[in-house]
């Protein structure tokens, strides 16, 4: 066994005291760290139950690949039935509309595609579990028809360069110059919110034959109700050079409050610093020839305002940060008071910053994320 190192004996003993896992990398482990313990190769394979020929080989393989020796690679299993070549046809073909293929329906059921398949010739045979379980591997599923709408902003290209070079520097893939913003913000209003129950999902206990007779019925959802306490509005702010989400609820979203909150960003960073505010074309945020408030307020504090084009609110960065708050704190939900609903908002503000790296979290707005 050759001299390990204190980053590998670390390593092994961690693998060791894991107890989760591969058994095999477990019992590899302990073979590679006896032997660098000084232990005989027979002692070894006795501890191990297994044999003194198998010992050599973990060592061996370990002296000469690492740690990726540990790891148990296995192969065989039956052969793909489909060649590259068809798989990839057969996922053309599913990812196309069947009048593209001179067919009378609007969509493919897996019976409709499995009979075009074998009748094209694109494969002999193939069953509906098949075909299924070919797509699913190949990333493609039964998923819903979405809209979209083409923005005719004439500065489209203008707009979403600037917006996606602010993102850039965000990310550290472009070094800014002396005069670009060295912090950028994705500002938008999150609204109206209503205090009305809002759909969600909860763990409960199944009905039918395993239903408990003493069990408490479970929680319901107000069907009929009243809205007569007026709306609220989320001013909310994403800095993406911290990841971290700002908020403050206000009763209107006039350009007013749009200012107050933007004063409170600035504070939030020297004014040597300048800052970059990603936002969409809601009149509140623009700067028109009644009112020059947010030019000049932008102009004097050492900010840009960084519009996105008409009908691409999808480039504000922030849009999935709002998917991830409505699923933590909004969904399943039915507050008394606007105090009650606004707490309850800024209570997850302060959770999601202190765990900005959690697992579910990171999931929905990657997810949601497409900019």
């Amino acid at each position: 066994m050759r001299e390990l190192d204190d980053d590998e004996g670390r390593r092994l003993v961690r693998i060791i005291r894991r107890g989760t896992g591969s058994v095999v990398t477990w019992r590899r482990a302990q073979m590679i760290l006896l032997s660098a313990q000084g232990m005989p190769v027979p002692k070894i394979a006795e501890v191990s139950f297994t044999s003194a020929d198998r010992v050599r080989d973990v060592i061996h393989n370990f002296n000469a690949d690492g740690f990726d020796s540990l790891y148990p690679k296995y192969a065989g299993g039956r052969p793909k039935k489909f060649t590259l070549p068809e798989r990839r046809e057969i996922k053309k073909i599913a990812k196309s509309a069947p009048v593209e293929h001179d067919l009378p329906f609007s969509t493919w059921s897996l019976t409709k595609l499995t009979e075009f398949l074998v009748a094209e010739g694109v494969v002999d045979d193939i069953s509906h579990e098949g075909l299924r379980v070919l797509l699913r591997e190949e990333g493609v599923s039964f998923q819903k028809v979405k809209t979209w709408k083409r923005s005719k902003d004439p500065d489209y290209a203008a707009k979403k360069a600037r917006v996606e070079h602010l993102y850039a520097i965000a990310d550290g893939e472009v070094v800014p110059e002396h005069d670009e913003p060295q912090v950028i913000f994705c500002l938008d209003e999150f609204g109206p919110l209503n205090l009305q129950p809002h759909p969600g999902r909860q763990w409960a206990e199944r009905g039918g034959r395993h239903k408990d007779p003493n069990r408490e019925p479970r929680r319901r959802r107000r069907a009929t109700y009243t809205r007569p306490h007026g709306v609220r509005h989320l001013f909310a702010a994403y800095d993406l050079t911290t990841d971290r989400l700002y908020g403050h609820v206000k009763t209107t979203k006039t350009r007013t409050k749009f200012l107050e909150f933007c004063r409170y960003l600035r504070t939030l960073y020297p004014a040597k610093v300048r800052l970059a505010i990603v936002c969409d074309n809601f009149s509140p945020h623009l700067t028109t020839k009644k009112c020059q408030r947010v030019a000049r307020w932008a102009e004097a504090n050492n900010v840009e305002i960084a519009y996105t084009p008409t009908n691409s609110s999808w480039l504000n960065r922030i849009e999935a940060q709002f998917t991830a708050l409505r699923y933590f704190a909004l969904d399943g939900t039915d507050h008394g008071s606007h105090r009650e609903q606004a707490s309850m908002i800024r209570r997850y503000i302060i959770w999601r910053n202190k765990h900005a790296a959690d697992e579910k979290l990171r999931e929905i707005v990657d997810r949601a994320n497409v900019a």
